[in-house]
């Protein structure tokens, strides 16, 4: 292919492409390790892509064995180029302190790099950072304004977060039914804490309509998950059985219509979302 030809001929991105190529078997059989060889053509040739996916390649062992003060320098190589991703993993390693030099003040200004640059990941971090005054020093609206925007990008955590800090006033102007909004939000996302706090608000009628069945029912779908939480049960404990049945009704079917609009069917509950594992693997 053209792709290829450039590739031999010493082209770093069409060397990378080929990498990518491999590493996902997009037309061929996957091959890590021939990836992994392409990266590392590529790297060496100046191509910065290249030398994340390849630092990724040795953080997780795949392609190549598992090297992770190796990926640590080829993650330290691609943030000083601006790759953002990588400032962030290199913002995490010099908090983590194993596999870079143990610097929370680096890793803080990395990781605002990373969040300045739109990582939502970043943002969420950087502004957890700030609250606790880790590696900078503690700023609640600074470090809420950050988590407000991890929030806006989509990061269901964050929203949680957020949620939290606006019906709290931490760090923000006190703001009950915008808080609710982002808890909607994150419940509808699947979020058990989400869930949970939204069942506690409609069981006491708190910013929301008090309705216990739609308390039930959003405290069904958090301990499908695995969140159970004694004060909510206290909270339900005069509800009817006929609403306790509904509610079911209503969490099996979730989201989307009632068996009475739908009919039978398999239950469509979101999963929750994967937890975020703090080393960004795409680029």
């Amino acid at each position: 292919s053209l792709a290829l030809e450039r590739a031999e001929n010493d082209d770093a991105a069409a060397q990378t492409l080929i990498g990518t190529i491999y590493a996902n078997g997009l037309g061929v059989g996957q091959n890590l390790a021939l990836a992994s060889s392409w990266y590392a053509i590529a790297s060496q040739n100046g191509d910065i892509a290249a030398t994340f996916e390849l630092a990724q390649l040795y953080q997780n062992g795949t392609g190549v064995p598992k090297n992770r003060q190796r990926a640590a320098e080829l993650f330290n190589i691609a943030a000083e180029a601006g790759h953002r991703e990588a400032m962030y993993n290199m913002a995490l390693l010099h908090v983590e302190g194993i596999y870079a030099e143990p610097n929370l003040a680096l890793g803080a200004s990395l990781m605002e790099k990373a969040a300045e640059a739109g990582l939502a990941e970043a943002n969420y971090d950087y502004g957890i950072m700030l609250m606790e005054g880790v590696g900078v020093p503690p700023n609640q609206t600074l470090g809420a304004n950050y988590i407000g925007v991890a929030a806006q990008f989509g990061l269901v955590e964050a929203q949680v977060e957020y949620a939290t800090f606006l019906y709290l006033g931490k760090g923000v102007e006190q703001d009950r039914a915008e808080a609710i909004l982002w808890y909607m939000r994150a419940a509808e996302a699947a979020n058990p804490v989400a869930q949970n706090r939204l069942a506690k608000l409609y069981a006491v009628g708190e910013g929301v309509p008090l309705d216990l069945q739609t308390a039930a029912m959003w405290r069904s779908l958090a301990r499908r998950q695995g969140l159970n939480d004694p004060g909510l049960e206290t909270l339900l404990i005069s509800i009817a059985p006929e609403d306790i049945k509904r509610a079911e009704e209503r969490a099996f079917y979730w989201p989307g219509e009632t068996p009475d609009e739908r009919g039978p069917g398999a239950s469509v509950l979101q999963q929750s979302p994967a937890v975020q594992t703090r080393l960004i693997n795409r680029p």
